[in-house]
């Protein structure tokens, strides 16, 4: 595929992601298409253009913004809060006009950083931030790293000179991915959406800004270039057939009511929506209207953000408190004297863990600024004024948990502090059984959410040991569920029967117990050969285990001298949970597999896929996805497909299952 052939794919991929919100392909093919592009312009360096995607990233640091003076006033909008401001604004725009009523554009108002970009025959050529709304900042480096951004116009014909006006927000799924990203390097976390878009553009080093999240959204134009239009509704559709991205939540409307209507139905909608909003803009839809009511002082008098409530308020600390969350986790919960944030009233708001409270610095009888965006639970952003401080209001982790009584435990390198009752704490009761039931756990198939909900809420359930007292569990009971039938009862019942029979390596990882996943959980099963020898198992008899250091153990041996954990184990036993058992593993050499490569393809005839992995990685090998120079060996079932041509094709060494078990035999010596 040629270059300029390559280009015109990316961008119409582009163009369905960002503005018909319709990809067709997966990201690992577009990704595919630009590495080619990247590569074929790096060989032959005369076929680059400025508007090729592969030149979004690039430039050097800027020692400042260079200034740029808007063709036509970036100007705000005069501001709206009540139903009456609407009606008054109605009013004013119907006399002027001298109509009796008047159509509206509709659109919701971006919580983002609102910039102007220019186009030179189709080409983007320059972005600026707002500024003073005379003045701003030129940007265009940092413009340019932002995918949905065209920097080059669909258009056959497009304007000699256009410039767009909207904003730049970050997604709410994108601005929480990257606060986690943040929370897992140990730096500090962006505060909003919007502070994190308008830092993110004004970076001096572009390529910071490339690792932002951001996205354009497009609401009107500052100088068409001379294209015609009668309404700013036909300028917002005419701009998506551009390539540049446009609210789908736009509307036109006629009458007050409408307004209303529009604004009350996009507030429902407001916690669902991809990006953060913070009220809705009304525009007069003709423009030749909008011409004729013309300005007033900086805003225009054809316009109007009718917002919606604040969503950050001013309130005191009552107290703070402890919740237990269906992991374990304690989360310090401040309780408020009751204030509306964002058209709700509040009166509790999260401080996520200890180190949050200390960070933030709040104690009780303070006053602190609260903050509800969206569907987000309420939090406290910061301490307005400092409280009384006595020593009574500082707020301590409880060593107990406040639900079961058991041990508060926080692991190094963990913020947050957790019950040690996993198996039998009220709170953690759902979780529990949900894990326990799991399909790598004891697989009861059949046995989810809201069936584990009803039988916890009526109380026939309270540890997964009941699920084998025949007395509590069984077929009648199981049918007086909702959405029950006798038939699922009887499935459900004959799935938890079948789960009796499991193994060692499963019944360990099916406990949660704390910091053990299902290769641990293998390594230990493996090395003890009984569960006996793994519950009496010392600190120092329990790091002999790979990849066992002294946190892991320490968690092993915590959960078992817990005597509430080995009632309900033993409960589990009576009740026919049984396994095979052996003797200990004769001390193999751990990581026997370690520094080779393997792809699992095709359907293997004994072990699943996942039960393969494991096997592989419990002795130090690596499973990868995908076939390349650096893989060792291509374990291959039956339909084993493309990456088995690939194996022959690279020279790489293809083995069945019958093999793989003899490598691991031999590496288990």
């Amino acid at each position: 595929m040629s270059a300029e052939s390559l280009r015109r794919e990316i961008e119409t991929h582009n163009y369905r992601y960002y503005v018909l919100d319709a990809p067709t392909i997966p990201d690992a093919e577009y990704d595919k298409l630009f590495r080619e592009l990247g590569e074929l312009e790096s060989a032959y360096p005369e076929l680059a253009t400025p508007d090729s995607p592969t030149q979004r990233v690039g430039g050097v640091p800027l020692a400042e913004f260079p200034k740029v003076v808007h063709r036509t006033p970036m100007l705000s909008l005069n501001n709206a809060f009540t139903e009456e401001d609407v009606a008054g604004f109605d009013r004013r725009v119907r006399e002027a006009l001298d109509r009796d009523a008047v159509e509206y554009a509709l659109e919701p108002k971006f919580d983002g950083l609102a910039i102007s970009l220019l186009y030179d025959h189709g080409r983007f050529v320059q972005g600026a931030t707002r500024g003073d709304g005379y003045t701003g900042e030129d940007a265009t480096a940092n413009l340019r790293t932002v995918r949905s951004i065209p920097l080059r116009l669909r258009g056959s014909q497009p304007p000699a000179l256009l410039e767009v006006r909207g904003e730049i927000v970050i997604f709410r799924a994108d601005f929480q991915r990257m606060n986690a990203r943040q929370r897992e390097r140990g730096e500090k976390e962006f505060v909003n959406p919007r502070n994190a878009a308008a830092g993110s553009v004004r970076q001096l080093d572009p390529r910071l800004t490339a690792q932002r999240p951001l996205r354009f959204l497009a609401y009107g134009l500052g100088d068409s270039g001379g294209a015609s239009f009668e309404r700013h509704s036909e300028v917002l559709d005419w701009m998506a057939d551009q390539g540049l991205p446009v609210p789908s939540e736009r509307a036109t409307a006629t009458g007050l009511r409408e307004l209303l209507d529009f604004h009350r139905r996009l507030a429902d909608r407001r916690d669902r929506l991809p990006y953060a909003i913070d009220g809705v803009v009304y525009k007069v839809n003709r423009l030749a209207d909008q011409q004729m009511l013309g300005f007033v002082s900086r805003a225009p008098r054809f316009a109007l953000a009718h917002k919606y409530p604040a969503e950050e308020a001013l309130t005191e600390v009552i107290g703070i408190e402890v919740q237990v969350g269906r992991s374990g986790a304690l989360t310090p919960v401040a309780r408020l004297k009751p204030v509306s944030v964002g058209g709700a009233t509040v009166s509790n708001a999260t401080l996520h863990n200890e180190d949050e409270v200390r960070k933030k610095d709040v104690w009780r009888r303070d006053v602190v600024v609260v903050r509800r965006a969206g569907d987000v639970i309420p939090e406290v952003v910061s301490v307005s004024q400092a409280g009384p401080r006595e020593p009574s209001d500082r707020f301590e982790m409880p060593r107990a948990c406040p639900v079961c009584g058991s041990e508060v435990i926080r692991i190094e390198g963990e913020a947050a502090a957790r019950c040690s009752g996993g198996l039998f704490c009220p709170a953690q009761r759902k979780q529990a059984i949900l894990h326990f039931a799991s399909r790598r756990a004891l697989d009861i198939q059949g046995l989810g959410d809201k069936l584990v909900d009803q039988l916890v809420d009526r109380a026939v359930v309270e540890t997964p040991a009941d699920l084998y007292q025949d007395k509590k569990v069984n077929v009648a009971a199981l049918s007086e569920l909702d959405h029950m039938a006798e038939k699922s009862a009887e499935n459900v019942h004959a799935a938890i029967d079948r789960s009796r029979r499991t193994t060692l390596a499963r019944f360990v990882y099916a406990l949660g117990i704390r910091n053990v996943g299902e290769a641990t959980a293998a390594d230990l099963a493996r090395h003890f050969g009984s569960f006996d020898r793994l519950a009496l198992a010392s600190e120092e008899e329990l790091q002999q285990v790979r990849d066992v250091g002294p946190v892991v153990a320490a968690s092993i041996r915590r959960f078992f001298t817990e005597p509430r954990n080995l009632e309900i184990i033993r409960q589990l036993r009576t009740g026919g949970v049984h396994w095979e058992e052996g003797a200990p593993a004769p001390g193999r050499k751990a990581g026997a597999f370690a520094g080779k490569t393997f792809v699992l393809t095709g359907t293997l005839p004994s072990v699943t896929r996942e039960e393969a992995q494991e096997l592989i990685k419990s002795r130090g090998g690596k499973v990868v996805g995908s076939v390349s120079k650096k893989v060792n060996f291509v374990v291959a079932g039956e339909e084993a497909g493309n990456k088995l041509d690939k194996a022959h094709e690279l020279g790489i060494a293809v083995i069945d299952e019958t093999e793989l078990k003899r490598m691991i035999e031999g590496a288990d010596k």
